[in-house]
């Protein structure tokens, strides 16, 4: 089979990497990939938003299978114009991936079917937002952007004066641009936070191994929101009670929910939940991968991702037995300095084949490129991934923490504390 992976980041490296090692890929495209990802797959200078020139090149190079990484072509109808050209495609359609689109969208679809969440209110008007925020006596609240943010468009406020100055942030400064026309103000949970992702064929999901997510920027869960900085897969939070809560009150109840709308959900569904004292709340629907828990979540997968990809598309994922190992996986993000704010990109990186013929060890690239003299550098905030597998989860920490001074590039940084709260 001829496959295109779309998009740039950890998260399609790590797709690529786990197609590349079933024995139906014979050519892989990435469009437009990365340096990492250009040593095991083709990488085609195509914008992953570029829908129509994404779908143009599927057609010329006769790709069978198209999977979709990135949340922006999603929501942009991808898999709509691709299946509008008979091409096979894997992801969600525009009128299903709207559930991560827009959380006014998620937050009603779950009120109306009764999944559990976290009580809030949307607003589209600033002023009619303050005026709740003065109102509203219990803190911390959380302020959330409606549209896409790059995982950044989240304000967990502590008193009245920052989420005044957070609705100003989301609406009138428009810190997220047109993602912030809209927002939600929710009650703030508390709990441990775990992400469970799944695969879905429209009807069936089946879920896969649990991975807990760090944010912020520095260790002990300070500094800024980030994209993620790091990840750690299973959760000893998620308990057996847990999941089948979860099992009960969201999983199919979300697919169900989303095919009584007319908006059947085919692909990753990506469950953000709280575990609370009273059960599993849902914080946020993705619909596709998460980065960077993919990363720690397909070096455990011992099933042929081609085979799901295919179950899902074709609607017959009940009859697939998904396997995982019995492990624990961590990865630890090097991030250049000044991430998340303003940072420098070109610097050279020393150490990629730190863990050459090592299956226990790897390294997803996520903002890297090649320079003029054909060298890999730094091209974005986070650049590396460093993932180690171990029998347990102490294992897989020991061993990330003891290797990951063996990369390096200027002013890199990383947390120390991954996995370990």
């Amino acid at each position: 089979m001829k496959i295109l992976v779309v998009g740039s980041g950890g998260r399609e490296h790590a797709i690529v990497w786990k197609l590349a090692q079933s024995p139906k890929a014979d050519k892989i495209y990435c469009a437009p990939g990365n340096a990492g990802i250009a040593s095991i797959a083709e990488c085609v200078p195509i914008k992953a938003t570029d829908v129509v020139k994404m779908a143009d090149f599927a057609e010329e190079k006769q790709i069978d299978l198209t999977v979709i990484g990135m949340d922006d072509p999603l929501m942009l109808g991808i898999v709509d114009e691709f299946e509008k050209r008979g091409l096979r495609v894997f992801g969600p359609r525009a009128n299903a991936a709207l559930i991560e689109g827009s959380k006014v969208f998620s937050k009603n679809l779950m009120k109306k079917y009764q999944i559990p969440t976290a009580a809030y209110e949307e607003f589209t008007n600033p002023e009619a937002a303050r005026n709740y925020i003065r109102e509203n006596k219990k803190y911390p609240l959380v302020l959330k952007a409606d549209g896409l943010a790059l995982g950044k468009g989240v304000l967990i406020c502590g008193s009245e004066a920052e989420a005044l100055a957070g609705v100003d942030e989301i609406m009138v400064d428009q810190k997220f641009g047109s993602a912030g026309n809209q927002m939600v103000i929710e009650e703030f949970l508390t709990g441990q936070e775990v992400s469970v992702l799944s695969f879905c064929d429209g009807k069936t999901v089946k879920t896969m191994v649990s991975a807990q997510d760090h944010k912020r920027a520095l260790d002990n869960e300070q500094g800024l929101n980030t994209g993620g900085m790091g990840t750690f897969s299973p959760s000893q939070y998620y308990t057996k009670e847990y999941e089948e809560k979860a099992i009960e009150t969201i999983f199919q109840k979300t697919v169900d929910a989303m095919n009584a709308e007319g908006r059947t959900f085919k692909g990753v569904l990506y469950y953000g939940l709280m575990l609370t004292k009273d059960g599993p709340k849902v914080l946020e629907y993705n619909a596709r991968f998460g980065d960077p828990e993919t990363q720690v979540i397909l070096p455990r997968l011992k099933t042929d991702l081609l085979d799901i990809f295919e179950a899902c598309i074709d609607g017959c994922l009940d009859q697939l037995d998904i396997q995982w190992e019995d492990n624990a996986a961590v990865c630890v993000v090097l991030a250049s300095g000044g991430y998340p704010v303003s940072y420098q990109k070109g610097y050279p990186i020393q150490g990629l084949n730190a863990f050459d013929g090592r299956d226990d060890m790897m390294i997803f690239h996520a903002g890297t490129a090649f320079n003029e003299k054909g060298e890999i550098v730094t091209s974005g905030g986070r650049v590396l991934g460093i993932v180690a597998l171990g029998d347990n989860l102490k294992d897989a920490i020991d061993k990330a923490y003891a290797h990951v001074d063996e990369v390096t590039f200027k002013d890199a940084f990383y947390r120390h504390d991954i996995g370990r709260k």
